[in-house]
């Protein structure tokens, strides 16, 4: 399928691996421009230069905190009117909500909650005003299922997630969609982290961590990457400028739900 978006440009936040990394190929398969982002140097590097090789498009390197108001200019200098915005950045670690002191939530609001909006403020009116946009948040499932350990994740992550449900209705009108994807148990580097601290931690080996985690998803299996990115890409294209507002899980049927 033809995504119509073939000359764009898109900014794609903490992008050097993972499932940010998997939208920036996806969108750069559809012919996007991109800017990407981590704090990584040469992993970052890799990154775009594999990505060029792949595709051709113009694919530049941003080492940034996005964060920070720095790191954020530091984006838009590499791309000042994106037409595309994937908004991305690491949770807090898993811990015991017992043991989140004020600097601990604030720090976890700022990355999952505020800085996305902030990054939305910057470049919503002008996606607007050209008539075309398209902004993904990439959340969790824990949004909708939360996990314990991950509260400070969860609470952000929702917080996003109410914010633009009343921004995305204001500006669809001039073809500017604000969607947030819902990832459950995707297999990345984060995912098999956690199974190696937890095998530390239980003496179980990491291969049966994975396997129990695996026979808890009605799909029997972790989610890969790039089915991840080629979703949150169809979200970016010129198809679904009906869809804004929404939350859709990728998660091969963890959450047990109809609605």
């Amino acid at each position: 399928m033809d995504l119509g978006i073939r000359g764009r440009s898109a900014i794609v936040c903490a992008s050097s691996q993972g499932l940010g990394l998997a939208c920036a190929r996806a969108l750069a398969e559809a012919g996007v421009s991109l800017v990407i982002n981590g704090r990584n140097r040469p992993l970052l590097e890799r990154a775009a230069e594999e990505i060029r090789r792949a595709t051709g498009v113009d694919v530049t390197p941003v080492v940034a905190d996005v964060s920070t108001p720095e790191g954020q200019e530091a984006l838009l200098a590499g791309c000042r009117t994106p037409d595309i915005l994937i908004n991305n950045n690491g949770g807090p670690p898993y811990r015991d909500f017992r043991e989140l002191d004020r600097e601990a939530m604030l720090t976890g609001v700022s990355m999952n909650m505020v800085t996305p909006i902030e990054l939305i403020q910057k470049v919503v009116d002008s996606m607007a005003s050209r008539g075309f946009g398209r902004i993904v948040n990439i959340t969790s499932i824990s949004v909708k299922m939360p996990i314990a350990g991950l509260d400070l994740s969860s609470a952000a992550r929702a917080g996003l997630t109410a914010f633009v449900s009343g921004v995305a209705r204001q500006v669809v009108d001039r073809n500017v969609t604000i969607n947030n994807l819902l990832p459950g148990s995707f297999d990345t580097q984060r995912l098999r982290g956690g199974f190696s601290a937890a095998s530390k931690k239980t003496g179980k080996p990491e291969s049966a961590l994975a396997a129990q985690a695996m026979a808890e998803i009605p799909a029997q299996r972790f989610g890969a990457p790039p089915e991840f990115g080629q979703t949150c890409a169809f979200l970016c294209s010129i198809h679904a400028g009906y869809i804004t507002g929404q939350n859709i899980l990728l998660d091969g049927g963890a959450y047990p739900a109809a609605f």
